[in-house]
């Protein structure tokens, strides 16, 4: 344990000079798709924004626009346009072809690209998550402090014959997860949901969710998922995990206890001071008076 523990305290350093090699020595075969634009949106898309962002936007009217799974609060909606998922894709490939340096997104995942790493938070990431999510989830999940979506993480995943073919049974470090299917052309690999916040394995009673190019799945991160093994072709699938710390900051989601605080760079895993550094100081207003 001892031995993890170091493993992961040394994961930013490396990202860190990871994402340094890359800004200098990586030539971007497109570099339009870095920086985002309404353009890569798919119209419905920009539609529900529209809505959601309108005075008299609510939860109701919102799932008029999108495909609802079952009870367990998944939602399936356009995102981008496949224009910009060929391009996205292209462009991630020419990146795995390269020999720049690469961080994987996570102990399970083998595949697959970090997008802070690759120089899209700031341009691309963050906007989506600021200007087009939160929007969205502060109506579907309110709860989870969906309207205060402050930070994420955001990679994408490579499933192939020869490579990853499929992902077991987990939950995520964040309070929603949005998964879209950039492409390119493949059979089976659906995702599967079982319970919110138990433990994934396994998973006796399930629902099962088909991938659709282009189109991305809401869900909340403590829910029980994986993906199924894909039959053939290669599939890529952009992941962000978007993070509260308004939420946990109170009870950490990874461990179900009051967080401990240490400093980090970026966004140390979407937590941040202390609660009490943030509460303001208190006014008798009637001694104002």
């Amino acid at each position: 344990i001892e031995a993890e523990v170091q493993r992961r305290k040394q994961l930013i350093h490396q990202s860190v000079e990871r994402k340094a090699i890359i800004s200098k020595c990586y030539k971007r075969k497109h570099p339009e798709v870095y920086i985002l634009q309404d353009s890569f949106l798919a119209p419905d898309f920009l539609e529900i924004v529209r809505y959601c962002t309108s005075p008299d936007a609510h939860l109701h009217g919102l799932l008029r626009y999108i495909e609802s799974f079952s009870d367990k609060r998944i939602y399936r909606l356009p995102v981008f346009t496949e224009e910009f998922c060929q391009a996205f894709v292209d462009e991630l490939e020419n990146f795995e072809q390269s020999d720049m340096p690469k961080g994987r997104p996570n102990t399970m995942n083998n595949y697959g690209v970090l997008l802070n790493e690759l120089g899209m938070d700031e341009t691309f990431i963050t906007p989506l998550r600021e200007k087009y999510l939160q929007p969205i989830t502060a109506l579907l999940y309110p709860d989870l402090g969906g309207a205060c979506l402050d930070s994420h993480k955001a990679f994408v995943v490579k499933y192939s014959l020869h490579e990853d073919l499929d992902l077991s049974s987990h939950y995520d470090n964040a309070e929603v997860t949005l998964n879209v299917s950039l492409g390119k052309d493949f059979t089976e690999g659906n995702l599967y949901f079982g319970d919110f916040s138990q433990d994934p394995t396994p998973v006796p009673k399930y629902i099962e969710i088909e991938h659709v190019a282009a189109q991305g799945l809401l869900h909340r991160g403590g829910q029980i998922h994986g993906a199924l093994p894909i039959a053939s072709g290669e599939r890529w699938n952009l992941i962000i995990w978007m993070r509260s710390s308004a939420i946990r900051n109170q009870l950490c989601p990874m461990c179900n206890k009051k967080p401990e605080l240490v400093e980090a760079e970026g966004f140390g895993d979407g937590f941040t001071e202390t609660l009490e550094d943030d509460v303001p100081e208190t006014v008798n207003l009637c001694s104002l008076w």
